[in-house]
């Protein structure tokens, strides 16, 4: 009789106290919103990093075997058929390299392009800030990213790659392109909202921009053809982060980049100018518009 009645009121009690103890909506306190945001963020990147590969046989092993998989496919395409190499050293963990970066920018944005739309039955459920959806999408691409690199270090002492003290240079470089992509990602997730064409239009998009990129092969190959062309590759940014990091990681003595290619200072900078712009931009069109994603959607 005594444990029927207490237990509602130990239940009411621990409500009430729970109650007293969560932040007030009229006054928000930040660091609580702040602590509350970043566990909303960890809950969706542990969340989506799980069902990403939910049921497939492989599981996580696809993180590491879809770009190897595109890799042995393009080095024998262009590098052992086409011969594309151009005699450049460590050729083949260059292209793997470039493939990883790539991979993670043209994936990262095409989660971050979806992310929205498909939380849009949490987001009229829950309330936190909506760019977390999108950042975790991101997070989650970068996990992939963190893995792969750590294979390409792996083939590249294999390969008898030599690093250097610039290797220390490399996050600087990932920082860069996560930068951008975060920027992207944040426009095309507001764009697909109120139009699902930009999916479609964002993959032929991405088809074109890998290869018009040195990628699958060296820039010295755009430099024969026309340095001004190789110039204007390297003011693109993703370009620009891919060629680094590959110099920082893999090849310092025969890899262009925008900084050792380009002798003006102020063109030279270019890329970094418009990673501010695209990553502000990204923002403000996010902010504009996302109190309007819950009704839309």
């Amino acid at each position: 009789m005594n444990n029927s009645v207490t237990e509602p009121n130990r239940d009411a009690a621990g409500a009430a106290s729970a109650a007293a103890a969560a932040p007030k909506p009229a006054k928000p306190v930040e660091t609580g919103k702040s602590n509350y945001s970043l566990v909303v963020l960890k809950e969706l990147v542990k969340t989506d990093f799980k069902m990403r590969y939910q049921g497939s046989l492989l599981g996580v092993a696809w993180t590491v075997l879809k770009p190897l998989m595109l890799f042995v496919v393009m080095y024998f395409v262009f590098v052992r058929f086409l011969k594309f190499t151009d005699g450049t050293p460590h050729f083949a963990m260059v292209l793997l390299l470039g493939i990883v970066l790539w991979n993670f920018f043209a994936e990262a944005t095409n989660m971050g392009m979806q992310s929205i739309v498909s939380r849009g039955d949490l987001m009229r459920k829950v309330h936190f800030p909506n760019y977390i959806i999108v950042i975790a999408a991101t997070l989650n691409s970068m996990i992939s990213l963190a893995i792969n690199l750590g294979v390409v270090i792996v083939f590249s002492i294999i390969n008898g790659v030599h690093f250097t003290w610039r290797v220390a240079l490399v996050p600087v470089g990932i920082l860069e392109l996560y930068a951008i992509t975060v920027g992207v990602a944040l426009m095309l997730a507001t764009f697909n909202v109120y139009y699902r064409d930009i999916q479609h239009l964002w993959e032929v998009f991405l088809q074109a921009l890998f290869y018009a990129m040195p990628i699958i092969y060296p820039l010295s190959m755009a430099v024969n053809v026309s340095p001004r062309f190789a110039e204007l590759i390297l003011l693109n940014p993703v370009a620009q982060t891919i060629q680094d990091i590959r110099y920082w990681l893999i090849a310092p003595e025969t890899t262009p980049t925008t900084w050792n290619y380009i002798h003006d200072p102020w063109v030279a900078a270019i890329p970094l100018l418009l990673v501010a712009a695209v990553l502000a931009l990204g923002i403000y069109v996010f902010n504009r518009n996302s109190r309007k994603f819950a009704e839309i959607m």
